[in-house]
């Protein structure tokens, strides 16, 4: 084996709002039945890496749960395996990861004691499709020290909140720049890298020293005239859940035809945790147009260019249009609910009027009592 993985799943985003406050964004569910994790692990048993670290910190315990097990990635395995990482108190450092840098630093003792060349740095909020070898048989041939995954964006997408780069001809970076105020290219950074392990050791060990923890200002901005940073261009779908409208536009991505043949048919598949639920029941009269239905609901009422999550229930006359209903909601007769996300485990009474304006997605949290006792 050629590559160990590493990917970080540890960053709270604020951006995330109210549905960041119950989960990391890496333990997001996304169409339908998967969690945004599931890609970069998928990905990573698919490119035969067997040996995965996911480096977690922030409100940790529902990715846990989902990472309980490791036999869904096919880790479950002598050599190599899944390893969770999370801060500890050691005789060198008692504080939480603070940064992308620090929190492979702190867990440098597994860099060390594996031996495979290179290693793949992942981050687990993205949605996307890619063999790693291709990438490393690329980090090779260009002679490269770092490898950096970019893609370019659509006309009109906001390049500004990733970070932009800028390659020559030969693919080798120039500029580097994190979240700027203007974007001068359309050209960004998937967070995908390959570097060999004793070089990422050494630069990391040197962040150390001088107290620097971020990873990409650290050592990729830093180091970009020093070392031979390249970029390896993405062609595929690719998608960051990094905001609220981020999370509904790539939801609403899986509503399209090509995109759900691409991820649930084409070879690779995504593999996540299964649950054992029963297939969707719809009850007399109940109509669904352009939806994903999980495993586990129960449809009384109408549905449209929506997507609903596991053991969802959703009662009589009830019309949900262009929305996002996470795990083990409970929609009371009646109930209107438009352009909205619906926070798991809620009980939306019945006769309630929801919608988010046009363009504005609303985020539903409603704890209403669900039995009376």
């Amino acid at each position: 084996m050629r590559a160990i993985g590493i990917i970080l799943a540890g960053g709270s985003s604020y951006r995330m709002k109210e549905l960041s406050t119950k989960r990391a964004v890496c333990a997001m569910p996304v169409a339908g039945s998967y969690r945004s994790i599931d890609f970069a692990l998928s990905n990573m048993t698919n490119s035969h890496i067997q040996k995965v670290a996911v480096l977690t910190q922030y409100n940790a315990r529902s990715l846990n749960e989902h990472l309980s097990s490791s036999k869904w990635w096919d880790f479950g395995r002598k050599q190599g395996g899944l390893y969770v990482m999370t801060p500890s108190v050691t005789a060198e450092s008692n504080v939480w990861y603070r940064g992308t840098a620090d929190a492979i630093a702190q867990n440098l003792s597994f860099l060390k004691n594996c031996h495979e060349p290179y290693v793949v740095i992942a981050s687990g909020d993205c949605v996307y499709k890619l063999d790693y070898n291709k990438v490393l048989e690329y980090h090779i041939a260009k002679k490269a020290d770092i490898t950096v995954v970019c893609r370019d964006l659509d006309q009109g997408e906001d390049a500004t909140r990733f970070g932009i780069l800028k390659m020559n001809e030969e693919s080798r970076i120039e500029e580097f720049e994190e979240k700027p105020v203007v974007a001068k290219s359309n050209t960004i950074s998937c967070g995908i890298y390959v570097v060999r392990r004793r070089q990422l050791i050494e630069m990391l060990e040197k962040c150390a020293e001088e107290e620097r923890y971020d990873f990409v200002k650290d050592i990729l901005i830093r180091y970009k005239n020093m070392k031979r940073i390249y970029g390896y261009k993405l062609q595929e779908y690719w998608s960051n859940i990094a905001s609220i409208d981020d999370y509904f536009d790539t939801n609403m991505d899986f509503l399209r035809p090509e995109i759900r043949d691409y991820f649930f048919r084409q070879y690779p598949d995504i593999y996540s945790k299964v649950d054992d639920l029963p297939p969707a029941k719809y009850n007399v009269g109940v109509s669904v147009k352009n939806s994903l239905v999980s495993s586990g609901c129960i449809i009384n009422g109408s549905v449209e260019n929506s997507v609903i999550f596991k053991k969802a229930y959703i009662g009589n006359n009830c019309y949900i249009k262009n929305s996002i209903i996470l795990n083990d909601v409970y929609i009371g007769d009646n109930t209107h609910i438009e352009n909205c996300i619906v926070e798991s485990h809620g009980t939306i009474r019945a006769n309630s009027y929801h919608a988010g304006e046009e363009g504005k997605i609303k985020v539903v949290i409603e704890r209403s009592d669900r039995y009376v006792i």
